[in-house]
């Protein structure tokens, strides 16, 4: 007698990303923490030296948070107003930050009093970095200017007064000691030379700019702002690269991994970007509200994102020696397996059999369908496939059953709960094209099956309605995209005439539609009316 054989689940073609290796990398990253801050977070930024600590920059404080804890190692809150722009020097132990009272404040990691204070912006001072030798300091201010300061003296060295905005973007270059970077609301990307004494190089954003990036060659320079980031090539006297239109608001931070060689860039829309060396998206993070900043640590350990309603998110990532240990410690059987005469040695005339398949666990809808129970199949199918969501499981019963020619004793006989379920289950799929073929027979069989009697129950009969509109309205659309078809048939073959353009050896672009004939629609079965 053969084994009963399982329902084949037909399988259903997702809408979505495409899993690939950087697919798998990002979704390592695991949100472990979230900390409400005071304020909307303006600034991450991750000490360069291990554990790679990170700075959160928010309302009148900068807080210090290791890589694992949910609670700040160190506060600085000697701020009248609203700070901004805490950044760390590239040994990690100083912390430059800017202030809406226009000063800047240098702070050792390790204390808490400020070290020095810089005067002479008279506007907020937004953005504040130092310069990649660490004895110098820029910032930019509303004021509209930028400048360069002494680290030990707290002297103002160099004013530059190019922008016609507020600045708001900065970024010192990581080889060059007298490069630095920045973006301001005048649309503008300038590059100054302390050496020079002036800007060496400006571009035109097209938006007010509000984040920039050197990238770790000095060779690219990234701006954000608007729906655009751009990318431009210093080495071609600012030209620019690529023009990237993945967001659809305004892009307000941007970072580089630099373990994985990628770029990230958050937006108002509440979504995350990361792009490959070629520019091209290769996975999203979504987020619970709009961002503002965020950073990355340097051993790709930790993402940090800050929203505008002061949520810190934290993803950190599981180091691959400790996945590795994981799936070891999956792998290996949860019980131990003695078996007998396992030291014996076969002989010439020994026997082998084999052994028999691995048993066969049956759903709950198999377990029915192998009793020729036909309508609890149908339930349980129904219920594991609304509760798991997933659709393909009860429409492969419904193709069973189709094929055992035993769909309509399956749907007959049932009371008003069970028909309810049906129903409710056809409304929310029959406009799926993928099950809408074998889900359009079954509504037809419930409407010869219950017709009778349908008007007995209010709720059956509102749902019947439910469902003649939902096929009314599918029927309309495809005869609405049969029409929008034909006439771009139309257009495409009179736009270029063939035979004009084949004599003057012109390519022509032919649409592939038009090789194929018209598609013809098949006549649904009208419902009755009910």
């Amino acid at each position: 007698m053969a084994s009963f054989k399982p329902t084949k689940i037909p399988v259903v073609q997702q809408l979505g990303e495409k899993v690939t290796e950087d697919t798998r990398y990002w979704k390592s990253f695991k949100t472990t923490v979230q900390v409400k801050e005071f304020g909307a977070i303006t600034k991450i930024d991750f000490s360069p030296l291990p554990p790679h600590n990170y700075a959160v920059t928010a309302s009148t404080r900068v807080q210090v948070y290791g890589p694992h804890s949910q609670e700040p190692q160190r506060s600085f809150t000697r701020f009248k107003s609203t700070a901004y722009g805490g950044t760390f020097r590239g040994d990690g132990q100083l912390l430059v930050t800017g202030s809406e009272e226009g000063l800047i404040r240098l702070f050792d990691v390790n204390g808490r009093v400020s070290l020095r204070q810089y005067n002479g912006h008279n506007k907020a001072v937004r953005v504040t970095s130092f310069l990649s030798d660490g004895f110098h300091i820029v910032s930019g201010s509303d004021d509209l200017t930028c400048r360069v300061w002494d680290v030990s003296t707290a002297q103002e060295l160099f004013r530059f007064s190019d922008h016609t905005d507020y600045i708001r973007a900065l970024a010192p270059s990581t080889r060059n000691p007298d490069l630095f970077i920045t973006g301001s609301y005048d649309h503008t990307v300038r590059v100054y030379d302390v050496r020079q004494e002036k800007c060496v190089m400006s571009m035109d954003h097209g938006q007010p700019v509000e984040s920039v990036l050197v990238y770790p060659s000095d060779g690219l320079i990234v701006s954000t702002g608007g729906r655009y980031v751009k990318v431009w090539d210093m080495l071609k006297g600012g030209q620019e690269l690529v023009s990237l239109k993945n967001h659809h608001k305004t892009v307000t931070c941007v970072c580089m991994s630099a373990q994985s060689n990628r770029l990230l860039t958050g937006s108002l829309d509440r979504h995350v970007k990361v792009y490959n060396s070629s520019f091209k998206v290769v996975h999203s993070f979504e987020y619970a509200a709009s961002i503002l900043s965020m950073g990355i640590a340097p051993d790709d350990g930790v993402l940090a994102v800050g929203m505008t309603n002061g949520v810190l998110s934290v993803r950190n990532r599981k180091p691959a020696e400790e996945k590795q240990e994981v799936e070891k410690k999956r792998r290996g059987p949860a019980y131990r397996v003695f078996v007998k005469g396992r030291n014996y040695i076969p002989k010439q005339d020994d026997f082998l059999v084999k052994k028999s398949a691995a048993t066969q666990y049956l759903g709950k809808h198999d377990k029915h369908l192998k009793s020729f129970a036909v309508s609890k199949a149908l339930d349980a199918a129904i219920q594991t496939s609304m509760r798991q969501r997933k659709p393909e499981l009860c429409v492969g019963v419904l193709l069973e059953l189709e094929r055992r020619g035993t769909l309509k004793n399956a749907l007959a006989g049932r009371d008003e709960k069970s028909l309810v379920t049906i129903q409710k289950f056809l409304l929310k799929y029959i406009s799926n094209p993928q099950f809408s073929g074998i889900l359009h027979k079954v509504a037809d069989m419930l409407i010869d099956i219950y017709d009778s009697v349908v008007s007995e129950s209010a709720v059956v009969e509102r749902l019947f309605q439910e469902l003649l509109d939902c096929v009314s309205r599918e029927v309309d659309y495809q005869r609405d995209l049969m029409q929008v078809l034909g006439m771009l048939d139309t257009l495409f073959a009179s736009s270029t005439p063939r035979s004009a353009a084949a004599a003057a050896g012109v390519a022509t672009y032919v649409s592939p539609a038009s090789l194929m004939p018209l598609p013809k629609a098949e006549p649904l079965a009208q419902p009755v009316s009910v």
